[in-house]
């Protein structure tokens, strides 16, 4: 399979040069997102609606990717006050409460004062119905040699 680039249309992206996510293989990796309305370029000023819009942006690109929440494996939460993490913990557990994702969670200074979360997942994409699953190599048989 082809490694794919999926972009959110954020100026961000080609100023810096990144993707929102790629695809590579069965793994969709989705790059560090923040509560930015793409479509407007602004923010709210509290944690709890940029962690929302976060997880909008995220579901986004991982639709473009043919997957979503529930084929997510890895969550980093990055977070400039340890005291929001609490308030934005039903927005979490709405996307992924029913995933339960491996998780981490880091207090950070962020790029723009602004922001106040970032959120980055990776994805696992399962095999769809009907699809075939890639064949599996065969394991080798040790080989015994005599004495």
């Amino acid at each position: 399979m082809a490694r794919r680039l999926i972009s959110s249309g954020s100026t961000f992206e080609k100023s810096i040069g990144y993707s929102r996510a790629v695809v590579d293989g069965d793994w969709v990796f989705v790059s560090g997102t923040t509560g930015f309305d793409y479509s407007n370029m602004t923010i709210q000023d509290d944690a709890v609606p940029q962690c929302e819009q976060a997880l909008k942006n995220i579901a986004a690109a991982l639709k473009q990717a043919d997957s979503s929440f529930a084929d997510v494996v890895r969550v980093h939460y990055l977070m400039t006050h340890a005291s929001d993490f609490e308030r934005c913990w039903p927005a979490m557990g709405k996307a992924f409460g029913d995933v339960r994702p491996a998780c981490t969670m880091m207090v950070v200074g962020l790029a723009d004062p602004r922001m106040k979360i970032e959120i980055e997942v990776t994805a696992l994409l399962r095999k769809k119905t009907g699809r075939k699953a890639a064949p599996r190599k065969k394991k080798a048989k040790a080989v015994r040699r005599k004495k």
